[in-house]
């Protein structure tokens, strides 16, 4: 039994090491932006080219899009109804799962110059006319304006919109600002690269470009991850993602913890590292079979380093054991 609790403790920690995902780094060379949905799926944006492209968890194409001027991607949270909106086009676009464009709606026939767009459902988008200096609630199906409200913002560096239960969240390379609709600001706090919001259920949350924070209702931002070495990082609901020396790396939630640092071990594995120390440390009989195992791990990785070498120690493992019955 004790020799199968060294192999699990060795699968464990093997298991429990940062992954990272299949993708080619040509691929993220270039990327301007990364998005990845809750099924796994990865999304680059590339600026070079104005292209953007879907991936699989493994590497593999799903769709792309070549795109003839720069458009923002909204959230794919919905891979089923992702929305791109262009400030050049004065457009937004809506594309689906294999990134084929099901609807696009212009607005250069209704409106002064829109800056920025916030879909807020399949029906209502949230318009800042800059020319008109208003916040614009509009029914995108049936071409209807619900609300107009006065909104004198500034619109210098502005990076993202939301909308959610009556407040406004403004999104600029060096600040977010927190207003009600009747342009009260009651949140305001100093960033650095301010790149667009994520929505969770309740929670807000702002990405930059190494880092992610929750805004806590007029009081902070709470920092929940961060890689000062990262180029670009993103979250869904059970990983972070992160393009760093144009490789890509997912790390699992954790809690537990408000600020996750991923050039820290997990403690879970410090732990596990000290149990294979304290299990490895007292003497061992030679004849013994822990003995026949320790001998045989040396052998197994002095021939072959790589991982194939765990499964070689599994298959002695499974030889010693039926040798012993």
């Amino acid at each position: 039994m004790k020799i199968f609790h060294i192999i699990f403790v060795l699968i464990f920690c093997s298991l429990s090491a940062q992954k990272t995902i299949p993708l080619d780094t040509l691929k993220l060379k270039e990327a301007k932006d990364m998005l990845a949905d809750d099924y796994g799926n990865l999304y680059i944006y590339k600026n070079k080219d104005f292209s953007f492209t879907k991936y699989d968890s493994l590497g593999k194409q799903i769709g792309k899009m070549m795109l003839t001027v720069p458009y923002k991607v909204q959230t794919v949270q919905n891979p089923l109804s992702v929305p791109l909106f262009s400030e050049n086009a004065q457009e937004m676009k809506f594309v689906d799962q294999n990134l084929n464009e099901i609807q696009r709606v212009d607005f250069k026939q209704k409106f002064g110059f829109i800056k920025m767009a916030y879909a807020e459902d399949l029906q209502q988008l949230w318009l800042l006319d800059e020319s008109s200096k208003r916040l614009i609630q509009y029914n995108f199906r049936n071409e209807n304006t619900i609300n107009s409200y006065p909104f004198d913002a500034c619109f210098d560096d502005l990076t993202d919109l939301l909308v959610y239960e009556n407040k406004v969240y403004i999104l600029t390379k060096k600040h977010i600002r927190v207003y009600t609709l009747k342009f009260e600001k009651i949140f305001e706090a100093e960033i650095e690269n301010g790149k667009r919001f994520r929505r969770e259920n309740e929670f807000i949350l702002m990405i930059t470009n190494n880092s992610i924070f929750k805004y806590v209702p007029e009081k902070e931002m709470v920092k929940i991850f961060e890689d000062p070495e990262a180029q670009i990082v993103d979250k869904n609901t059970l990983s972070y993602f992160e393009i760093k020396v144009n490789n890509l790396y997912l790390y699992n939630l954790e809690k537990n913890k408000e600020t996750k640092q991923p050039a820290e071990p997990d403690p879970k594995i410090k732990d596990t590292e000290q149990d294979v120390e304290r299990s490895t440390g007292k003497a061992i009989e030679p004849d013994s079979p822990e003995g026949k195992l320790e001998k045989k791990t040396q052998e197994i990785e002095s021939e072959n380093p790589s991982g194939s070498s765990l499964q070689k120690l599994i298959n002695y493992s499974t030889e010693v054991q039926a040798a012993e019955v």
